[in-house]
Parts: C-alpha cells; structure tokens; sequence
C-alpha cells in the first residue's frame, strides 16, 4: 500500500527544504558574482559589494581569495566593511583583522557597536589587540588615530645594501613603504628620514646616513589635528609624514592616502555644518530618517528661534511702520543683501583659516580689510537700489509718494550699513568661535543670515528715522 504520508506531498513541501533551497541559489549567486569579480581592482569590487545586501555581500567576500579579501577590507571608503566582518564566522574575521592595515582594522573597531566589539576584540591576538589598543588610545581626527604602525626603521649604523636587503624581507608584513627611517642604534631616536628614490641611487657599501637629507625629518605631534597633518604633507609635498613622542620615537606614520580620506571627511563635515546642520555620521542613503531628523532639527530649531527676532523688530517698529508703509517693501531686499554679505565672508575667512592663510591674531587685518570692501559693496548695492526705486518712480511703474527722494536715500544708506555690518560680522565671527574652542565652520551661512537679519532690520528703520524724520515719519 503507498504510505499515506507521501500523498500530496508537492503541496504540503516541508519548509526546512525551502530554507536549505533558498540557502543553495544565494550561495550560488555568491559565487557567481565572485566569480565575475575576482579579477576586478579591489576598488571596483567594493563598490560592486556596496550594491549589495550584507548578506550576499558577506558571501561574495567570503568566496574571493584571502590576499583579495584583506585588499577589500582595507579600503577606507568601503562602506560595508563593518557589516561585513560581523557577518562572517568569528574565526574568519578574527585572521582578517589581523592581516588588516592596523589602522584600517582601529577603523572598524571605532565604527563596531556593543557586543559584537567586545566579542570579535577579545578573540584576537595578544600582539594584534596590543596594537589596537595604542590607535585606539588617541582621540579621534589626530595624527595618533590616523596612523599606522607599520613602517620601516633601521638603525644609522646600516648601509644602503643591508636596508635594501631588508626591505626585501619585510616589504610584504608593511602596508606601504614611502621612506625610511634612520634611528639613533641606541636611544631609538628618529634621526633622519630616507626616501626610496634616494635609497636606491646610493651605493651598496655606503652608509645609510649618506644619503639621508641635510634637514631634520619632518614630523607630526599624535595629538595634532588631521587639517595641521595634512597641511604638512601639502607643504613638503610628503607621502607620509612620521608622527613621534616627545623623546622623538617614532609612533607612527601617516600616510598621504589616508589625508586624502581625511580631508574629503572634514570637507563633507564642514559643507555639512555651514548648511546649517550637524554633520552626519554614515552616507546619506543610508542614515536612518530618524537620525537625518536629528541632524536637522536641532540647528533649524535654532533658526527658527533667532528669525523669531527678527518678528520683535518689526513689531518695536510697528508705528513707524503704520505711518511709512512704503518701507515694508523693501524689507526682503534689505535683510537678504546684509545676510549675503555676512555669508560671503564667512565662506571666505573659514576657508582661510582651515588653510592656514590667516590666524587667530589676524582678526584685526582681517578687519581692515572687510571694512572697506564693505563700504563698497554697501555702495554698490545703494546705487542699484536707489536706481531701481528712480526708474520705477519715473516710468509709473510704482508709485512710491512725494518724498520717494527720501525713500531712495534711506534704502540707499541703509543698504551702505547693512552690508557693512554684515561683511565685518560674518568675518569676525569664524575668530570667536576658533577662539571659544569650537569648529569655525559652525557659523553656518544660515546662522549669520539669521543673526543679520535681525540687526538689519534696526539698522533699516534707524536710518529711516533720521532721514524721513519730519517727513513721512
């Protein structure tokens, strides 16, 4: 008798053969994809994994070879790396990380959220963990944090042909060989810094030292902030820069392509922060809506608040305003082009000072200068302004009453002192907040508009009650 527990078996199909089936195609979609990416640059497949869910990802990863694996990792602009290494078997992403770049795998673990952290950093090794810890000790966008340690030194008694021989036996255990340093044999001082170029013209026999530069090595304090680090690398057009203690041992270096990760970070923070906002912390995508809110809403509460001023001016004004009607139409023209000034040079000094052109004791050239240039763009502004109000007069086109002279005048020196004081104010504003200790791209272009505005709007109607008084007023 056929048993009855096969019959209708295709329609009842037991669930766990479903899961195990759905198991079999995603693994062998991973491999395919594997496949197709296993001669591409490690560049191309991140972004080709980035496309991808974690799951898929993780199994795509897994599948390419170790040395291709650890390439892919060490991208500093891989966005799934962190996803990734928690998917994987603790075992396999414990060998990863310890092949990884020491700073790239400080990198995830700064990025690694509680439990998987504490888990995955208890089961590497002593020497790997040791390591980590020394990155992971300096604050964040420092030369200490940005470092790596692995690097080449060899002490001042080699010559070129046994630091040549060692590279050789070391090239593969170093992320990248920019330079040599030459240490004191004894106290393990940094004395010298030898580049490649240099080190392989010399002759064999010769003394390290000999072909070393005449100028002490240029090097960088672990507490200095990534902006001063990567200003040093544009100056002496360096590849990587050692950062040191204060006996002058070599911690460290920084590398120029780590920089420029660096710099497109505190450039996307700072383009971020002077929208009016707080800079976000993952790629817009995939920030959650609840975080972007976050972000948004503290800042623009702020704004809110401070436009709310601008309310309160008019409302202390409010006679003048119901004698002078005519002065509200020129309201938005004037609060915008004091605000746009103000903005404008505080693009400028923010850049400035992030560059290194200008220091905090510069406030007062600075002043000197956007004075001035104040005073005419003020002037300028006045003249279209009051040709403007002419024109319209004359041609019928508004008609703006009998002392529409007046009304031309007190627009036209109303604008000379707004976009006066909105020039000296949006400069001197990024040295306050430099000096306060806080980021100068924190005086947003909103938030000088905000804070011009309101002051505009007393500057406005105070001219207007010293020229239209008698008059309209």
């Amino acid at each position: 008798m056929e048993d009855i527990r096969n019959t209708g078996g295709d329609r009842h199909e037991d669930p766990r053969r479903e899961d195990f089936r759905d198991d079999e195609l995603a693994s062998a979609r991973a491999a395919s994809i594997a496949a197709e990416l296993a001669q591409e640059h490690p560049a191309d497949i991140a972004a080709a994994l980035d496309e991808e869910e974690p799951e898929t990802a993780s199994a795509v990863l897994a599948s390419l070879p170790r040395d291709k694996q650890v390439e892919i990792l060490d991208l500093p602009d891989f966005d799934l790396s962190g996803d990734l290494i928690e998917a994987l078997p603790v075992e396999e992403a414990v060998h990863l990380i310890a092949e990884m770049s020491a700073d790239r795998a400080a990198d995830l673990f700064r990025w690694m959220e509680e439990p998987a952290r504490s888990h995955l950093f208890a089961r590497l090794p002593p020497a790997t963990q040791a390591e980590l810890n020394r990155l992971l000790a300096w604050p964040e966008d420092t030369a200490g944090s940005l470092m790596t340690t692995e690097f080449v030194t060899v002490p001042a008694s080699w010559t070129v042909g046994e630091t040549l021989r060692h590279l050789r036996e070391i090239e593969r255990t170093r992320e990248t060989i920019y330079a040599i340093y030459v240490l004191d044999p004894e106290s393990h001082r940094l004395l010298k810094a030898v580049t490649l170029r240099r080190l392989i013209t010399g002759e064999p026999g010769q003394p390290i030292l000999s072909v070393a530069p005449g100028h002490d090595p240029i090097t960088a304090d672990p507490l200095m902030d990534r902006e001063e680090v990567a200003r040093l690398i544009s100056k002496y057009d360096l590849l990587a820069v050692p950062v040191v203690d204060k006996d002058e041992h070599v911690l460290g270096i920084v590398t120029v392509d780590d920089m420029i990760d660096a710099i497109i970070e505190e450039g996307t923070e700072d383009a971020q922060k002077f929208g009016g906002m707080e800079a976000l912390d993952e790629p817009y995508m995939e920030i959650s809506f609840f975080d972007m809110l976050k972000k948004r809403a503290g800042w623009l509460s702020i704004l809110f608040l401070g436009e709310m001023l601008t309310a309160n001016a008019m409302q202390h004004f409010e006679a003048e305003l119901e004698r002078a009607i005519v002065l509200t139409l020129f309201i938005p023209l004037i609060m915008s082009s004091g605000g746009n000034s103000g903005s404008q040079a505080t693009s400028l000094i923010i850049r400035a000072l992030a560059l290194g052109e200008i220091r905090l004791g510069d406030w007062w050239r600075v002043a000197l200068r956007e004075l001035p240039s104040g005073l005419v763009l003020g002037a300028i502004l006045a003249v279209l302004g009051m040709i403007r109000i002419t024109v319209w007069q004359m041609l019928d086109l508004h008609d703006y009453g009998e002392h529409w002279t007046l009304v031309a005048a007190t627009v036209g020196a109303a604008l000379v002192a707004i976009v006066t004081f909105g020039s000296l104010i949006g400069s001197m504003l990024p040295f306050v907040l430099r000096r306060l200790g806080f980021d100068p791209a924190s005086a947003s272009a909103p938030f000088v508009a905000t804070f011009v505005d309101v002051t505009g709007l007393v500057i406005y109607f105070s001219v207007a009650l010293v020229i239209l008084h008698g008059t309209l007023l």
